[in-house]
């Protein structure tokens, strides 16, 4: 009898990495999503996803990816009214598996060596289950994520929204609840978050893998 196994994404992110790189030679993808619920690994699912480079510490803003995506299910009156999507914004969008493969293809295109997230673990939650939807193994890539960067330099804060963290460390703010404009937001706040760990010491990509261990 033939012994079967799930598919395994390759996800084309550039590990060929030292440790001990300077964080200012490092490329980041800064990803975001969108989603029809928080429920991703039951009957919630993807509608939106937004990604911005980092390169040298500089937010490429004029190099971007954002594609909406068709859920294959309608999408709540309150996710709507949240981020402003609706049933006919998704309809002729691609399914999740085109869009996924056209996030890591830019992720390659531009030597990504980590992505990077505010709450990222959500984020990868939800490409985690939709690729199996489709049979296919999903392994995270190496991932850094800017809750835990917050968490070394404010241990004594509570979890507070995108949105506070960019107007207490003063950085820009895009559109809240558009995928684009929320990987826009997290990318200048992880710009800032990186200079100031380096101002305490931490000067490379290992120090930066060891401020956000994997989940």
């Amino acid at each position: 009898m033939a012994i079967w196994s799930k598919r395994v994404f390759q996800d084309r992110i550039n590990r060929e990495i030292p440790l001990s790189t300077p964080l200012d030679e490092l490329s980041f993808l800064v990803v975001d999503t969108e989603t029809t619920g928080f429920a991703v690994g039951k009957d919630d699912r993807l509608i939106e996803v937004g990604a911005v480079p980092i390169v040298g510490l500089k937010v490429l803003e004029n190099k971007t990816f954002q594609s909406y995506v068709n859920p294959k299910r309608d999408i709540p009156e309150i996710i709507t009214n949240l981020t402003s999507i609706n049933n006919k914004d998704v309809e002729n969008a691609p399914d999740s598996l085109q869009v996924i493969e056209d996030l890591f293809a830019f992720a390659e295109e531009h030597g990504a060596h980590s992505m990077v997230g505010h709450y990222l673990t959500f984020d990868m939650q939800v490409l985690k289950h939709e690729l199996r939807r489709a049979d296919i193994k999903f392994q995270p890539p190496p991932s850094v994520d800017t809750l835990d960067l917050l968490s070394y330099l404010v241990p004594t804060w509570e979890l507070k929204d995108l949105e506070y963290y960019a107007v207490v460390f003063e950085t820009r703010i895009f559109e809240r609840h558009s995928a684009l404009g929320d990987a826009l937001t997290t990318a200048y706040l992880f710009c800032e978050l990186c200079e100031r760990v380096q101002e305490r010491g931490k000067h490379t990509w290992g120090d930066l893998l060891a401020l956000s261990p994997v989940r």
